[in-house]
């Protein structure tokens, strides 16, 4: 009772008003930068640059334009764009309507993109012309037909073929908006600013809630795990669509910084705009990395600075590492789920590891690392009783998340939402160790583990092995049926242009690389799957190994 009564004094009469507590939102980030940097260039696009005055303001109009169609707090609006101005502006004008942006995949087909719009009750979409006719197809399997806003992208080619259906032209919707609308900022902190869909590998996607507080916490916590200074200058090769571009879109604005829009991820036009603007940062998987990588040295512009590079995913093997280091950039691995704004673990470098030898260093860049400034919780326990696993860097466990760059949970999904808080902690379904030092380091998804003869087989490890050899570009390793172990390892690999290699050679590599029953008893060379955002589509892959005719995405 003492302590409570001390602790009261500090409460008399304290009671939170608009003085104390305004909610947080990544909204005023723009409205900063209007202010402080009104000149500074904000989007670069195609040859034309908008500053930042100009951004806030369309940003504001598109908010007022679609708070004049009825469209307010908790309504859908869904974008089907690519990364462009209008992408960038929706990041801001659709939350300033107190309304709940829906980015959707431009890759995916038509059915999974109706699906969407029926299940996000989409009352309004955004559609680059470019993707007219997909939109065309997936309304034939939606029961509602949205409000239909089409944007123009005149230097772009991809938008001339003039196709509409109908709808109301963007830049005639913006012209009938107010700049000085006096924009809404949420009601409360947790209100849904954005909503997106995971993949889809294990049937129909999962809606993704995020809230004001999250997009306003994750945002900055890029900074940090970035080592982001004021006015960087941001080159959009990851797309908007993927959890919000990893809150890029209000990070950067943040710091005032510049966006330069990118709408096809192609190595030359990359190298371009890089060594044109002095971009600072960049983010994407390591197909990203590689396609960069695969532009001839003798192509390459020289760069005067040193790009950042934001990478997830598997982490970059050795030899990629340098290969980005002698063209001239840094890497930062990062890990996350669409469930916690994109990344939320950075694998925080340690300058006395400049020292180790190569292989060591590797090992240290495999890791995940450690929680963001804006995670609150970071383990890895076992998935039902919750005790932590002992930090040996063995001992496998569920990665575990909690904090306020969590999302509020799967729309529509309660079953799903309970199982994936269960116990208080975000269950990622990835399986790692915690090192000594606190760093985590994935071992595999848990539906990934092999289980060969009762021993479990890491397949990242096995990928890991392979990535090793000199002539292999990817790797992937799953699961395939096998008479006598139950399973066993099966390795799909892609080799660099140019290089040759065997079965029956990288089979005996990777055997004299870790433990001969973990390494793969058939290699299949092809061109490994991957997902827009360049994630490798294991499920397809499993499905080959076991000799499945499953359709894709029909995996539960």
């Amino acid at each position: 009772m003492g302590g409570a009564s001390r602790q009261g004094k500090y409460d008399a009469g304290m009671e939170r008003n608009a003085a104390n507590f305004v909610p947080l939102s990544p909204l005023p980030f723009l409205a900063r930068a209007a202010s402080v940097f009104p000149d500074r260039p904000a989007i670069l696009h195609a040859g034309g640059t908008t500053s930042y005055r100009a951004f806030r303001d369309r940003a504001v109009r598109l908010a007022s334009a679609l708070d004049g169609n009825g469209i307010g707090r908790g309504d859908t609006v869904a974008a089907l764009l690519p990364n462009g101005p209008a992408m960038l502006e929706a990041h801001f004008g659709v939350p300033m309507a107190r309304a709940v942006l829906n980015a959707i995949n431009t890759r995916l087909d038509a059915a999974t993109i109706g699906f969407i719009l029926d299940h996000g009750e989409a009352r309004a979409i955004l559609v680059d012309r470019e993707f007219i006719p997909l939109l065309r197809a997936a309304l034939g399997h939606c029961a509602a037909r949205p409000l239909i806003i089409e944007v123009d992208d005149p230097p772009c080619p991809e938008t001339a073929r003039g196709e509409t259906l109908g709808g109301i032209a963007y830049e005639a919707l913006l012209a009938g908006g107010d700049p000085g609308w006096a924009w809404l900022r949420p009601e409360d902190e947790w209100d849904a600013i954005a909503l997106n869909y995971t993949s889809g590998t294990t049937g129909r996607p999962k809606g993704v809630v995020y809230h004001h507080r999250g997009a306003h916490l994750l945002a900055l916590g890029n900074v940090t795990a970035g080592d982001i200074a004021r006015h960087p200058v941001y080159l959009w090769t990851l797309p908007m669509f993927h959890c919000n571009g990893w809150c890029f879109p209000w990070t950067i604005t943040a710091l005032a910084g510049t966006h330069v829009c990118l709408r096809h991820v192609r190595g030359p036009e990359m190298w371009r705009l890089i060594a044109a603007h002095g971009v600072t940062h960049l983010c994407g998987a390591p197909i990203v990395m590689a396609t960069l990588l695969d532009v001839p040295v003798a192509e390459r512009p020289r760069l005067e600075n040193t790009p950042t590079f934001l990478t997830a995913a598997a982490p970059p093997p050795e030899a990629v590492l340098a290969a980005m280091a002698e063209a001239g950039f840094r890497v930062c691995h990062v890990y996350g789920l669409t469930e916690v704004y994109g990344p939320a673990v950075v694998n925080e470098w340690n300058e006395a590891w400049d020292a180790l030898p190569a292989e060591d260093r590797a090992r240290k860049m495999a890791r995940q690392g450690v929680r963001y400034q804006a995670l609150e919780g970071l383990t890895v326990a076992d998935p039902e009783t919750l005790l932590p696993m002992p930090a040996d860097g063995e001992t496998i466990g569920e990665v575990l998340m909690r904090g306020n760059v969590v999302m509020k949970g799967y729309l529509k999904d309660e079953a799903a939402t309970e199982a994936a808080f269960a116990g208080g902690w975000f269950h990622t379904g990835d399986l790692g160790v915690m090192h000594p030092d606190s760093y985590i380091q994935l071992k595999d998804r848990a539906k990934d583990i092999i289980i060969s003869g009762g021993e479990n087989i890491s397949s990242i490890e096995v990928e890991d092995a392979l990535y090793r050899h000199a002539s292999v570009a990817v790797a992937a390793v799953v699961a395939m049926p096998d008479e006598r172990w139950g399973e066993s390892p099966c390795a799909f690999v892609e080799l660099k242009p140019g290089a040759g290699a065997t079965e029956d050679e990288l089979i005996a590599f990777v055997r004299g690389a870790i433990a001969h029953y973990k390494a793969p008893r058939r290699v299949v060379f092809t061109t490994v799957p991957r997902t827009s955002t360049g994630k490798v589509q294991k499920h397809v892959l499993r499905r080959l190994a076991r000799g499945d005719d499953a359709p894709p995405g029909d995996e539960r």
